[in-house]
């Protein structure tokens, strides 16, 4: 197909540059426009990205693009989380009892093969040092800003997509706009994060168990670590910003430091020479939630990716649900081609709710993976789990894996069963309800019995509020 209507992209990052690739392939005139300097000239934001988990929604959005073969050779699959006490021991959970695994890869490694892949499309042009400082929604113009020289520049377009981030400009339009209702909230963790590293071994090795998210959790705090591909192991400290003994504002000194990862994370601190000098030099940054509607104005603007839902990163999911609006969103230009208010509204409706549900999923998971990955009852849980899913394929997917795994299902249907399935399975493992003279089977039959149960109350509970 072919058109000569033009799309305007704010954005161009990871879900910008494939949604100017989708749209490219679908045959819009597209011109991207990035605030940042091309990251293939110049590497940017040193010490402030998490290394992302890459899985099976965010390869929908790739396998849209053809792109699913070109990505397999910049991820290292990660088949569980490795789980590090304070003595140095470690457990392995799965994250599957299929087989499944996540992968670990490079933002930036990621963000280039796009770009590159952006450049072979004679139909998008790609501006960089272009900041955005205005949106007019009505009329479908954005005016940019060089960062270098001041100069500003304002385009006209059928359609402007905000894939702009966090602090999306576009957002900040559309919050500034007094015509129509607009809703914004944010909120963020007592937690920050700080990136650290394990260099490669001295033979360009792993120093740890190179297929595994490792996880050093602490109750109030925790640490990860995720591989790449030189050796090296990107490490990222999460803390409270200033509450208790502990927190990034105590932690002031190359002595406190030291101190801090002697008691918390002895094992980790062997494989750190550069502790300190990346504490004190890399940047402290928030961990926040956002959420906002309408995410479309005057069938003209859309916010996409993190512009319409920052998530913190705790279950992996805030790039692959990006990539994941773009399969939902080429969807709806299919259903409705050329008639771009019924595909914002569309789209919308459908993905809203699937989006807070990743973004709430997020948040209980923080406290998961720093808390209950260490305690008895979690990985008894954790250990039955696995065993369904291997011997029950068909049957049982745990709460991650149908966050994860089942990308045939919507974020609001994982979060529902993978939450009642959690609470029957906690609720009779500590009852005594599932002991070991029970079969497998027999175990699973009455763990199904349970969720039934308490999906009867649920609906009577629902009934019972739409009364009141």
């Amino acid at each position: 197909m072919t058109t000569n209507e033009h799309i305007l992209v704010i954005g161009a990052g990871l879900c910008g540059s494939l949604l100017a690739l989708r749209m490219a392939q679908r045959g819009y005139r597209v011109t991207v426009m990035e605030k940042r300097p091309d990251l293939r000239i110049m590497s940017l934001d040193s010490g402030r990205s998490i290394n992302l988990a890459f899985s099976d929604r965010g390869m929908k959005g790739l396998r849209l693009t053809g792109l699913e073969d070109k990505v397999k050779p910049l991820c290292i699959p990660m088949q569980g989380r490795m789980i590090h006490d304070r003595e140095g021991e470690t457990f392995m959970s799965p994250y599957s009892g299929r087989g499944e695994f996540i992968n670990s890869i490079s933002r930036e490694d990621l963000n280039k093969m796009l770009l590159d892949e952006c450049d072979k499309m004679p139909n998008i042009k790609t501006h960089f040092n272009m900041k955005c400082v205005d949106v007019n929604l009505e009329e479908g113009k954005a005016t940019f800003q060089h960062f270098v020289s001041e100069e500003k520049k304002t385009f006209q377009a059928d359609v402007i997509m905000g894939a702009d981030g966090v602090g999306s400009m576009l957002r900040k339009s559309m919050l500034a706009h007094r015509k129509f209702l607009f809703s914004y909230g944010q909120h963020f963790l007592t937690h920050g994060y700080k990136e650290l590293s394990f260099p490669a071994g001295n033979d360009g090795d792993f120093q740890v168990f190179k297929n595994a998210l490792h996880i050093w959790p602490r109750g109030k705090d925790m640490m990860i670590a995720l591989p790449n591909l030189d050796g090296s192991f990107t490490v990222t400290l999460f803390l409270s910003w200033d509450e208790g003994p502990n927190s990034f504002e105590k932690l002031n000194s190359a002595e406190a430091v030291t101190r801090y990862f002697e008691e918390e994370f002895p094992d980790a601190l062997k494989l750190m020479p550069n502790l300190v000098e990346e504490f004190e030099n890399n940047p402290t940054s928030p961990l926040g939630t956002i959420k906002c509607s309408p995410w479309h104005a005057y069938g003209k603007t859309l916010l996409i990716g993190d512009a319409a839902h920052g998530i913190v990163p705790f279950y992996g999911q805030g790039m692959n649900s990006a990539f994941e609006d773009i399969h939902v969103l080429d969807g709806f230009i299919d259903k409705h081609q050329g008639d771009w208010s019924t595909v914002f509204k569309e789209y919308q409706a459908v993905r809203k709710d699937d989006t807070d549900a990743i973004a709430d999923l997020a948040v209980d998971n923080f406290h998961e993976m720093k808390a209950h990955t260490a305690r008895p009852i979690f990985q008894e849980k954790r250990k039955l789990e696995i065993a369904f899913e291997e011997h029950f394929p068909t049957e049982y997917y745990s709460k991650y894996s149908l966050v994860t795994f089942r990308e045939d299902l919507r974020y609001t249907e994982a979060m529902l069963r993978g939450r009642l399935q959690d609470k029957a399975i906690l609720n009779l493992i500590y009852d005594g309800k599932l002991p070991d003279s029970l079969s497998l089977r027999e175990k699973l039959n009455i763990v199904k019995a349970q969720i039934k149960s308490m999906l009867h109350d649920e609906a009577v509970l629902n009934e019972m509020e739409e009364e009141d």
